[in-house]
């Protein structure tokens, strides 16, 4: 069995983003790991290029700005890097800048891969979701979150990326059959020092938004403001190993009043819902559960 990741890459060193502990995440599982490099205003390329112990396929790409509607540009500049995979590949594992796999988690992976290798009913792997907020020691527990999404999937020609690329569909934008697994992804995007997570905020809005309407909704402010969260809640667990240098590394104060609850009534009561029941009312969902996969767990 075959596996292959892909990933994008644009002005990553600039904001920041710990991409190389992404790619070192994945490379365990992966005989390839292919990455369309845009144009970028730093040293994006060369960092790439330096990371030598990874098997990195890199390919530059030209990213048309003027895809803001829901930034479809992401999409499309992640189906060029899915097209770059070899046609023999069976499973791809496909990773942001900003995400991680745990090492814990890859006999589940290799194991699920392998039950639904030849099984017709299953086009990906659904994971779980834990996004770090503010610092490495808190999570966030509220709806703005997502919960699950796809991060692997057969290496079908008609799955493409789906809107901004946050999931994936088929033909004619029919949702992926998926297996659930009891594995995870872990989302940095929200953990950088204050100024660097503003450089983020301005160049993500970008790809959505014109350059008057970013200054409205980011503001002039030299640093992110992270008090301005919903809810969080502190984390128990452990950190995929290729995270601890950045960890250990981390320059910056955030000591949040978990007591707060920035939210309206409606907010609360879904949010105590969920908190008693595990049940999240109105859920969106970019994929159809067939299977779950229960046989490894942690």
């Amino acid at each position: 069995m075959k596996v292959e990741g892909f990933a994008i890459a644009r002005n990553v060193i600039k904001a920041d983003y710990p991409i190389k502990e992404a790619l070192e995440s994945i490379a365990p599982l992966c005989s390839r790991i292919s990455i369309a490099v845009g144009h970028s205003e730093d040293s994006t390329r060369s960092y790439l290029e330096g990371l030598t112990h990874l098997p990195l396929h890199l390919v530059d790409t030209l990213w048309d700005d003027s895809l803001r509607e829901g930034g479809r540009v992401l999409a499309v500049e992640t189906d060029k890097a899915k097209a770059l995979v070899s046609s023999d590949a069976d499973w791809l594992i496909y990773i942001q800048a900003d995400e991680c796999l745990h090492e814990e988690d890859y006999p589940v992976i290799k194991a699920a891969m392998a039950q639904y290798h030849n099984d017709e009913r299953v086009d990906a792997l659904l994971l779980n979701y834990k996004h770090f907020y503010g610092s490495y020691a808190y999570i966030g527990d509220s709806r703005r979150w997502y919960r699950k999404e796809i991060r692997i999937i057969k290496n079908k020609p008609e799955i493409f990326s789906w809107r901004d690329a946050q999931g994936f569909r088929q033909g004619s934008s029919h949702k992926l059959r998926v297996a659930q697994i009891p594995a995870y992804v872990y989302h940095y995007g929200w953990v950088k020092h204050p100024e660097q997570q503003q450089v983020k905020q301005r160049q993500f809005h970008r790809l959505w938004h014109s350059d008057d309407a970013v200054n409205k909704r980011v503001g002039q402010s030299a640093q992110f403001d992270y008090n301005q969260i919903d809810s969080i809640k502190l984390y128990a667990g452990t950190h995929p190993a290729c995270m601890n240098e950045r960890i250990l590394a981390m320059n910056w104060k955030f000591q949040p009043d978990l007591s707060k609850k920035n939210m309206g009534a409606k907010a609360r009561l879904l949010y105590a819902i969920e908190s008693w029941f595990g049940w999240r009312i109105g859920e969106y969902k970019n994929y159809i559960k067939v299977a779950s996969f229960d046989n490894l767990t942690r």
